[in-house]
């Protein structure tokens, strides 16, 4: 980025007293722990404040990333050339209870989805089960649909409020969202920003709704390396296949480049050993989406966001 355009965005976000820092080190706000500097690091406060920078930077020719919980990114080694912005300032959340069975939940893109799954035990409302433990945000969530164990996000929700690429407020229910496997319309359209999203959940039993809940992250402590860096499932599932296991059966259990490694706890994750860098985890999953076509035919797709 030229000088004289960081100069310009310093003194823009500056004047209209928008939160931000330059040279901020990203490996400090992504799971991996994998990253250079960011440019610009600027962390809006509301959806006006958002607003706002996001002007700002396209007026200047700044090139923006949207940051939730950084669970499904991999930041290059060099950082990132323009401004990541922060959306967990976007963390509001309130019910909406019209005494029937249904019950409402509107939370802000940043707000993780642990406490969104905490929010709903704690009213006794089920439906989220599903996503207690996957370590993002709503915005990812919608993002790229995330689900686990037979949920997903498009089973819950019914609305996304947004940004559009003019920076006009619109709302689109679900339906018209183009929701599939780890995907949406926001994938096609990533000048669009997310600011909330609704779901709907239904009246069920707290206690049960807890035990659910805590069953399912025993189930992440026992097979998952959460005791590593990383970004969670690195691939995403090959139709008629799981990702994990075409890995394990090519003999690929514990295979390292520098400080990147297929987890041998479970070889669906790749983990940061220590040390890692991004080139280490690309040419690590390149390797073996190489050697698993070769050795079973399907194609293995990298599920992380590489970033640079």
């Amino acid at each position: 980025m030229q000088e004289k355009t960081i100069t310009a965005l310093c003194d823009a976000l500056t004047r209209q007293q928008l939160p931000f820092v330059q040279g901020e080190p990203l490996a400090a706000h992504t799971t991996f722990r994998i990253g250079g500097p960011a440019v610009f690091w600027c962390a809006p406060q509301d959806a006006e404040q958002l607003r706002e920078t996001l002007r700002l930077c396209r007026e200047n020719g700044v090139r923006v990333y949207l940051l939730g919980n950084g669970s499904n990114t991999l930041f290059d080694d060099a950082g990132f050339d323009g401004a990541v912005v922060d959306m967990r300032g976007l963390s509001q959340m309130e019910s909406s209870d019209a005494g029937t069975d249904v019950v409402r939940i509107t939370a802000g893109a940043g707000q993780t989805l642990g406490r969104l799954c905490s929010k709903a035990q704690a009213l006794g409302l089920t439906g989220l089960e599903f996503a207690c433990g996957i370590p993002g945000t709503v915005g990812g969530a919608v993002y790229m649909n995330a689900g686990a164990y037979g949920g997903e996000m498009k089973d819950v929700l019914e609305s996304v409020t947004f940004l559009d690429d003019t920076l006009e407020l619109r709302v689109l229910p679900a339906k018209d969202l183009a929701m599939g496997y780890r995907t949406s319309v926001f994938e096609q359209h990533p000048d669009w920003c997310i600011l909330s999203a609704t779901v709907v959940l239904h009246r069920g039993n707290g206690a049960e709704v807890l035990a659910r809940m805590k069953e399912l992250l025993g189930k992440r402590r026992e097979k998952q390396p959460l005791e590593w860096p990383s970004a969670g499932s690195t691939f995403k599932r090959p139709a008629g296949a799981f990702a994990g296991k075409l890995i394990e059966d090519c003999g690929l259990c514990g295979f390292t480049v520098g400080g990147a490694q297929i987890s041998e706890k479970h070889c669906g994750f790749v983990i940061n050993r220590g040390g890692a860098t991004c080139a280490d985890v690309v040419e690590l999953t390149e390797q073996v989406s190489r050697i698993v076509k070769e050795k079973t035919g399907f194609v293995l797709e990298r599920e992380i966001r590489v970033v640079k």
